[in-house]
């Protein structure tokens, strides 16, 4: 299909479509300002609770006003997809002024809700441990619910069933199983990822750690967000404690679906999901990489093995806990890591980056074009995974998503590296941002350029919606032109 044949079926997005689902995505981010109200009064904080108490007010009027507006029940894609954005961007600029209440100026309070809201952990904070309980739950809560709940949360309990149902999944978790009911399997994704909540706050307790510390390192962990309470990380407690962390890191990079079906069909549907496969063959090929490039380099680390072990499932999960500096870390080991957190977890889960499955079709596809060499021109070949034949469609995406990923790494890189910034610091900074991941090499920091804050902040949201997504909000064409005759 030729540019001129596109351009005359592309249609606009419907205001009117629009401004509902986005009231109704509002009404789910709610529970984002208001539970940190709660918290900060039971933490006696009283000016973050007011701030919280304030906006959650405005977003629930504002929310319940666009949900009543009257639109058709179909959503087109694009309309799925600037409601999304729209919806992550309303959340963090929402959350700007009650951080502020902490002292923040507003630069680095938009830094750090969207670092929150995208489940990055990227801070320019020089230190955490000076700050109090009530924003750090915060934190750590904004990333919890920027991980999965925002949609979930409207597709389990505000949405009823029907074709806008399914279209806003489609956008937000992975399809494979859309047929069993968008409901339906919205609610058991959420039970699955509160009860890995549950599960992490008693592991950390009974680990060792205080029950306080509990709740915000596995609100961090479970969202793979990585916000911490401390510096550094190994103030969290000894070896229990952190091996219970990255258990908890793991299980939320690996697809909430999956995780489901194993509770009903047994852990034999975790052993044959060629996914979770290569999840964990990525995460001991970058435990193995570090390990030989702490050797090679003569880096003691604390501990060697455990730093190594530790890095390896804070990058490839995307969650971007770290018990070493990462500035401090031998040269080979910051491109290990690049490598490992670009490539990310699992799709349908919180971890960041390019995704797993995506790397699985990449590969796929170089061992299909080689097998073409040696085959007669006539054969039909085509790309499996896991017994499933892929669609062009995905294959497509799958190569669009990852050649995105590499321009905007690459037009990201440019601006620091213009600002002085050394090119392996400034490439591991720009793809943590993309990846959502958080590991810093000593970047991001108060004194960082606000404009530099800025090209972080984009890519963080780029990352966390795919690109897609938020590059939809912004094309003219989104918002001008014929409309469907659907209205």
């Amino acid at each position: 299909m030729t540019g001129q044949s596109v351009r005359l079926l592309a249609v606009a997005v419907r205001p009117r479509v629009v401004l509902k689902y986005f009231g109704v995505l509002l009404l789910s981010i709610v529970a984002m300002a208001a539970v940190p109200a709660l918290a900060a009064l039971f933490l006696d904080n009283p000016l973050s609770a007011l701030r919280f108490g304030i906006v959650t007010v405005i977003l629930w009027i504002a929310g319940r006003g666009l949900a009543r507006l009257h639109a058709p029940p179909y959503i087109q894609l694009n309309e799925a997809l600037a409601i999304t954005a729209l919806t992550f961007l309303t959340a963090a600029l929402a959350m700007i002024w009650p951080l502020m209440a902490e002292g923040l100026s507003m630069i680095d309070a938009l830094f750090e809700a969207i670092s929150a809201v995208t489940t990055t952990g990227l801070s320019t904070l020089a230190t955490v441990e000076d700050r109090s309980p009530a924003f750090l739950f915060a934190r750590a809560w904004l990333q919890w619910c920027g991980g999965l709940a925002i949609t979930v949360l409207a597709l389990a309990f505000i949405l009823t069933p029907g074709a806008a149902t399914r279209r806003l999944a489609g956008v937000e978790t992975d399809s494979t199983e859309l047929v069993m009911g968008t409901r339906w399997r919205a609610r058991h994704v959420l039970a699955v990822y509160v009860a890995l909540t549950l599960g992490g706050v008693l592991l950390l307790g009974i680990a060792g750690t205080g029950w306080f510390d509990a709740v915000i390192h596995t609100l961090a962990a479970v969202s793979t967000g990585g916000f911490a309470g401390y510096d550094r990380l190994d103030r969290l407690g000894q070896w229990p404690v952190l091996a219970g962390l990255a258990l908890v890191m793991l299980f939320g990079s690996i697809s909430f679906s999956l995780q489901f079906r194993s509770w009903i069909k047994g852990l034999r549907v975790l052993g044959a999901d060629p996914e979770l496969q290569a999840l964990l063959w990525c995460i001991l090929l970058t435990f193995l990489a570090l390990t030989a490039s702490f050797t090679l380099a003569g880096f003691p680390g604390n501990g060697g093995l455990a730093d190594a072990a530790f890095l390896a499932v804070s990058a490839q999960t995307t969650t971007g806990f770290a018990t070493t500096p990462i500035i401090d870390l031998p040269d080979a080991a910051q491109l290990v890591l690049i490598v490992s957190m670009g490539i990310g977890g699992d799709m349908g889960s919180t971890a960041g980056g390019v995704k797993i499955l995506r790397l699985l079709i990449l590969l796929r596809l170089l061992q299909l074009l080689l097998a073409r060499v040696a085959v007669p021109r006539h054969a039909v070949l085509a790309l499996q995974i896991g017994g499933r034949r892929l669609e062009s469609r995905e294959i497509e995406a799958a190569v669009g998503i990852v050649a995105a990923f590499g321009l905007a790494a690459l037009l990201s890189w440019l601006p620091f590296r213009l600002a002085g910034i050394a090119p392996l610091a400034a490439l591991f900074e720009v793809t943590s941002a993309l990846a959502t991941c958080g590991l810093s090499a000593g970047v991001t920091a108060p004194d960082l350029h606000p404009a530099l804050k800025l090209v972080l902040c984009l890519d963080m949201l780029m990352g966390r919606l795919e690109m897609i997504a938020l590059l939809v909000l912004v094309y003219p064409r989104t918002w001008l032109g014929r409309h469907s005759e659907e209205q």
